[in-house]
C-alpha cells in the first residue's frame, strides 16, 4: 500500500530530521511553538478583521465549522470480547484477543455511511485503530489486522470509497494508547508514556492511512497526553505534511473546552478543541485564544455516543431522545460541532434500533 516514494517521504520527516528543520517549518506552519506552556483567552470579539496564527486559513477551518453534525463509528475487536479491555485487571492472556476474534458476518460499511448521510450527518469518522491496537486496514506494520481476521475486508478503504460515492466526508480516529503493541511498556503502567518504538510505529501507521487512501477531512489522535510534547509536535507536522487539508484533533479529553491553560502540554498543538461528553458553557464555545504568545481560531467539536456505550455491547439502548435532542440543540446554539458515535455491532451493522433513534433525532431537530 507504501510506495517508495512514500518511504522516502517518511525518512525525511523522521524525529531526527525534522529536529534539523524545525526552523524553517515553523514558518510555514504556526502551530508549533515550543516554549513554556502558558494560555489564556484572547480578549476582544469574535472575529472581525483577525486571521491568527493557525496553519489552515479561516476560511478552511470555518469550511469544518460549516458541517456541524458527524458521526463517530467506533468499531473494534472490542465489540467481539466479554470483557473491557481497559481494565487493568486483566491477565496477559485476557489482554492477548487473537485477530480472528474480529469476524462480523454481515459487515456492510455502505449501511454505515448510509445512515450517517440520512440522518443528516456531513462526515464520518473511523476508529482506524482504538486501544486493542487492532487495525481495520492491512498494515503492514503488524499482524494484528484485518488481514489475519475472520473478516478480512479493508473497512478504511471500503469507509472512504463510501464515503465519497454517498458525499459525506471521511475522517480517521487512531489511539496513541495501545494495549497489544507495547514495545517494552508494561500493560500495568498505564497510558501516561509510549516508547520511541511505538512513536516510530505510530508514525509508519499514520503514514499508511494518510498516504494510501486519498483525502481525509479530519485526523482524530485519541490519548496524545501519552505522546510526550515533543513527539506529538513531531506527528502533527507529519500529519500535516501528508493531508495538508485536514483538519488535525489532538483530543484534549472530558472536559469543556474553556480548561486550556492547564492543558496544553497534554494535548497542543491541534486545530480544534475537543469537547468529550460535555457541552460548552451556556455562553458558547470561545473560538479565538492566545497560546505560547500567538493567536489561534480553535473551533470546538462534542463527541458523544447515542448509545451509552463507545463501542457495541449487547442490550445497550439509544440514551433518551430529548437528551440526545437537547445535546444537539446545545451544540448547534453554543457554537460547536456534534461528532455523535452510532457503534455497528457484532454483525458488522449498525443495529435498527440506533438507526431508529438517529432519525427521531433529524426528524425533531428540523436537519
Amino acid at each position: 500500500m507504501i510506495d517508495q516514494q512514500t518511504i522516502m517521504i517518511h525518512q525525511q520527516t523522521t524525529r531526527r530530521g525534522f529536529l534539523r528543520t524545525a526552523g524553517q517549518a515553523a514558518g510555514a506552519v504556526a502551530t508549533c511553538c515550543l516554549g513554556t506552556a502558558s494560555a489564556a483567552a484572547a480578549p476582544g470579539a469574535e472575529g472581525a478583521g483577525r486571521r491568527g496564527t493557525q496553519r489552515l486559513s479561516l476560511d478552511r477551518i470555518k469550511q469544518f465549522e460549516s458541517l456541524g453534525y458527524g458521526m463517530f463509528i467506533s468499531y473494534d475487536i472490542e465489540a467481539f470480547c466479554r470483557h473491557h479491555l481497559l481494565s487493568k485487571d486483566l491477565t496477559e492472556d485476557q489482554l492477548n484477543v487473537p485477530p480472528q476474534t474480529f469476524a462480523p458476518d454481515k459487515l456492510d460499511v455502505d449501511q454505515w455511511v448510509s445512515v450517517a448521510r440520512d440522518a443528516g450527518m456531513k462526515y464520518a469518522i473511523l476508529t482506524a485503530k482504538r486501544y486493542s491496537g487492532f487495525c481495520l486496514w492491512p498494515s503492514k506494520r503488524t499482524n494484528y489486522t484485518v488481514a489475519n481476521s475472520g473478516n478480512k475486508t479493508d473497512i478504511v478503504e471500503r469507509l472512504i470509497a463510501s464515503c465519497e460515492k454517498r458525499g459525506v466526508l471521511p475522517g480517521l480516529y487512531y489511539n496513541s494508547y495501545d494495549i497489544h503493541h507495547r514495545f517494552g511498556r508494561p500493560h500495568k503502567e498505564g497510558w501516561s508514556y509510549t516508547t520511541s518504538r511505538y512513536q516510530t510505529f505510530m508514525t509508519e501507521q499514520l503514514t499508511e492511512l494518510l498516504t494510501g487512501y486519498g483525502p481525509i477531512a479530519e485526523v482524530w489522535i485519541d490519548m496524545p497526553v501519552c505522546l510526550g510534547r515533543g513527539y506529538r509536535t513531531f506527528l502533527y507536522e507529519h500529519i500535516a505534511r501528508l493531508q495538508s487539508d485536514a483538519v488535525i484533533m489532538m483530543n484534549l479529553g472530558i472536559q469543556d473546552g474553556t480548561d486550556i491553560a492547564k492543558k496544553v502540554e497534554c494535548f497542543w498543538p491541534s486545530d480544534l478543541i475537543s469537547i468529550e461528553r460535555r457541552l460548552p458553557p451556556g455562553t458558547g464555545h470561545r473560538k479565538w485564544w492566545t497560546i505560547e504568545g500567538r493567536e489561534y481560531y480553535l473551533p470546538g467539536e462534542v463527541c458523544d455516543s447515542i448509545m451509552h456505550n463507545w463501542y457495541w455491547r449487547e442490550g445497550d439502548k439509544p440514551r433518551r431522545d430529548d437528551k440526545v435532542l437537547a445535546q444537539f440543540q446545545a451544540c448547534r446554539e453554543r457554537g460547536v460541532n456534534l461528532l455523535l458515535d452510532a457503534p455497528p455491532n457484532n454483525h458488522g451493522v449498525i443495529p435498527r434500533v440506533t438507526v431508529e433513534a438517529l432519525m427521531r433525532l433529524r426528524r425533531s431537530a428540523g436537519i
